[in-house]
């Protein structure tokens, strides 16, 4: 299946229900700046994904998508450890901080996929085009002599 939208991506549809329930958990939370700073992470995931994949529609590689897919992951792994403070200082209880802690790393998982594949991709395309281009130069044919 060819994947012509980010909306198509799975992770970045995670990312969006995860953003969507931490603006829910977080919404009476009076600590501004961390309730700001774990927005902004969970939010930082989605965008990410979306912006990688917009940079590199056009592009002869992966670069630019696994460079934002990093980010992605890196804001996953910070929107989990600020769940363990969100449930340390009581802002959640146990059960729902494990339950979103457990969506993060399930996520994280997907990302580590996803970049395991364009990885594959890239050295695909490379081996095929360095294939091309042995072929190429071995089927040169001679000048005719008479």
């Amino acid at each position: 299946m060819k994947i012509n939208n980010f909306e198509d991506l799975v992770i970045w549809q995670l990312a969006r229900l995860l953003v969507r329930d931490v603006y829910t958990q977080f919404k009476t939370c009076k600590d501004y700046d961390f309730n700001s700073q774990i927005h902004r992470a969970a939010v930082s995931i989605m965008n990410n994904i979306a912006e990688g994949f917009e940079r590199s529609k056009f592009s002869k590689d992966n670069k630019q998508m696994l460079s934002f897919i990093n980010i992605s992951y890196g804001s996953c792994g910070e929107v989990r450890s600020m769940l363990y403070t969100a449930e340390d200082l009581g802002y959640l209880d146990s059960k729902t901080a494990k339950s979103l802690r457990d969506r993060t790393t399930d996520l994280s998982f997907k990302m580590e996929a996803f970049i395991a594949k364009l990885k594959e991709h890239d050295t695909n395309t490379k081996l095929a085009t360095a294939k091309l281009t042995n072929t190429k130069s071995t089927t040169r044919s001679e000048p005719c002599t008479n």
